[in-house]
């Protein structure tokens, strides 16, 4: 076993795709699944075919999401499990509400994007959810892991902060060197109970541009990636293996060889 001296600094999920992150202390994974709710819902734009009956894979185009509609960043959303309620706040004022698992819940959230992203709709926006299915940007059902030290090394290229949570990532470590998480493609992650394998690098796009705290569309990160390190890659993904509890501040150890 090799031993690193990282830790995983913070632990998000993201209900809605392309709304905003919730911070978690802790949280169960089950083995081949994504964090429990992430990506569980999707506003859809426009037309995409999707079957809830028989749910697939759908390119993030299909749907609201920041790489084009930036302005999803300036509101504060909160979703509750026990209720399946979604909160929607703008300026600190709540501008909607609805339980995303019942008709009338969803459809008093789709008139909040009906109403307020209009000119960027391609057809009536509609709150997509299949059970256990999850609207991530890659058909495997990942956890997405963001080196912060990789974060702070593309800061000092740009000259200015650039806030991890641009990377809408499920697991943020501390204690890696920058760039380490690319040395450990199929190699096998232990953190707290659980065990998680990782499998690809993750291709940055025009999402990671907007500000999370102002909505501004401020940065080129991919292209700065690519202009500096000849690649627009920043985070792995990582699919879970083993059952069990993960917490802010747990140890995370490399194991070798892979174990599956």
């Amino acid at each position: 076993m090799i031993q690193n001296p990282a830790s995983l600094a913070s632990i998000y999920r993201y209900p809605v795709k392309g709304l905003t992150p919730e911070k978690l202390p802790r949280v169960a994974l089950t083995a081949g699944q994504t964090l429990p709710s992430d990506r569980r819902y999707a506003v859809e734009n426009g037309p995409s075919g999707f079957d809830p009956a028989a749910p697939r894979h759908l390119p993030k185009s299909q749907f609201l999401m920041l790489m084009r509609n930036e302005r999803l960043a300036a509101l504060r959303t909160h979703y509750d499990d026990a209720s399946h309620t979604l909160t929607i706040r703008e300026n600190g004022a709540e501008t909607a509400r609805g339980d995303l698992e019942t008709r009338e819940g969803r459809a008093a959230i789709e008139a909040f994007f009906a109403a307020n992203f209009a000119d960027e709709l391609r057809g009536p926006p509609r709150i997509l959810v299949s059970p256990g299915h999850s609207f991530s940007d890659v058909a495997k059902r990942v956890a997405s892991i963001i080196n912060l030290a990789s974060v702070a090394a593309l800061e000092d290229v740009i000259g200015r902060p650039v806030h991890p949570l641009r990377f809408r990532g499920n697991l943020h470590v501390a204690g890696w060197p920058a760039w380490h998480e690319f040395d450990l493609m199929d190699r096998v992650l232990r953190i707290g109970e659980v065990r998680l394998k990782v499998v690809k690098r993750i291709v940055r796009c025009a999402a990671t541009n907007v500000d999370p705290d102002t909505a501004a569309r401020d940065l080129t990160i991919p292209a700065t990636l690519m202009r500096t390190y000849g690649h627009a890659d920043l985070g792995v993904y990582a699919e879970v293996i083993s059952d069990g509890m993960i917490s802010e501040g747990d140890a995370i150890e490399v194991v070798a060889p892979v174990l599956v």
